[in-house]
């Protein structure tokens, strides 16, 4: 069973991300009014909002946690062209209070996009302090803490060209086989009827990360996507949120001439019967968690077959259902429509900021 505990965040417009910290016990939103809250969880399990600050001029889309072997250091990115590194600075105790006073400062500002920076990820921790950014105008950029002492200094390593505009991104926790710097990013475009998911990794040869691999069989818009944990699969695992939920595994093959290619297989689910907005993974990637426009919250869970099936579907109330679907099954898009739900949660304020679809 699992238990549903509603939060108010107090954000006073759409909350676009949400990100928890390496242990769990930290929590980051950031919203389109422009601010960012952190929440932390006291021993009973109670969340509680311990810092609040505006980091941007615009909507803010994503934010992610650094490594803790790093800090305590966040990441942002905006509408307004710009992704920002924060950190945490531990003050003078106040008298009054039974802990010493916190805040985050903004450490550097990285304002080499032209257009909306769409997303941002730190890098896994076996690459050092490298964190990635994807924007609107197509263009990946890696940027490199060469002190994590000073993290003021955020040179440029690398800077990926894409004919499309990015939305999403996502580095591979993995170091077996492929490239020990493997990149996933979407593409949220509408135009084009092409693939809509690339595959990056850093060419040792050409010493600069090189597109690798297109995946053709998604070809409309991605909204997110994550490449699964790796504890000891011999190939990848990538979750990519579009018009359907996809697992698309990765292999590398190695040809006649020693030369490796990657062999792809893409499988799509459409138990969400709209379009997928998220996609995380659990630590053993045994469990995929996906949400969408039907107001609820879908577990997965490969079965004894090694096939991925929807193992229990969570309500915006906090109703549980547990079942084993059918893909064969008739009543499965009738099922997905009724437990689809509309609350009115605000009013967009900067409409012209926001993405449709």
């Amino acid at each position: 069973m699992f238990e549903v505990e509603l939060i108010t965040a107090d954000h006073k417009d759409i909350i676009h991300d949400v990100a928890f910290d390496y242990y769990g016990r930290r929590m980051a939103t950031c919203s389109s009014d422009q601010t960012v809250k952190v929440w932390d969880e006291d021993e009973k399990g109670n969340w509680t909002e311990s810092s609040s600050w505006k980091a941007h001029s615009g909507s803010i889309w994503r934010i992610s946690w650094a490594h803790p072997e790093f800090g305590q250091v966040l990441v942002t990115c905006s509408f307004d062209r710009t992704a920002s590194v924060w950190e945490e600075v531990v003050g003078e105790k106040i008298s009054s209070l039974p802990t010493t006073s916190r805040r985050w400062v903004r450490r550097m500002t990285l304002a080499d996009s032209r257009t909306s920076v769409t997303d941002v990820k730190f890098a896994p921790k076996y690459l050092g302090l490298l964190l990635a950014t994807a924007s609107a105008d197509g263009i990946i950029r890696i940027y490199e803490a060469p002190d994590i002492m000073n993290l003021t200094q955020w040179p440029v390593l690398h800077e990926i060209a894409n004919k499309l505009p990015l939305s999403c991104i996502s580095w591979n926790t993995s170091t077996y086989m492929l490239s020990s710097q493997l990149l996933a990013a979407g593409s949220d475009e509408t135009a084009t009827h092409t693939g809509k998911v690339f595959i990056f990794a850093y060419s040792e040869s050409a010493r600069k990360c090189v597109k690798i691999e297109t995946v053709n069989e998604i070809t409309q818009p991605v909204t997110d996507l994550a490449f699964a944990p790796n504890p000891g699969r011999t190939f990848h695992m990538l979750a990519v949120a579009s018009k359907d939920l996809y697992i698309v595994n990765i292999r590398g093959v190695t040809d006649a001439s020693a030369n490796t290619k990657l062999e792809i297989q893409t499988t799509k689910f459409s138990d969400h019967n709209c379009p997928v907005w998220r996609v995380c993974w659990n630590m053993l990637a045994t469990m995929l968690i996906s949400t969408g426009d039907d107001g609820c919250v879908r577990i997965w869970r490969k079965n004894y077959t090694k096939n991925w099936k929807c193992a229990a579907v969570i309500k915006a109330e906090g109703s549980y259902t547990s079942y084993e679907p059918s893909l064969n099954s008739p009543t499965m898009a009738t099922s997905a429509a009724a437990t689809a739900k509309y609350y009115k949660k605000g009013t967009i304020t900067n409409q012209n900021q926001v993405p449709w679809h």
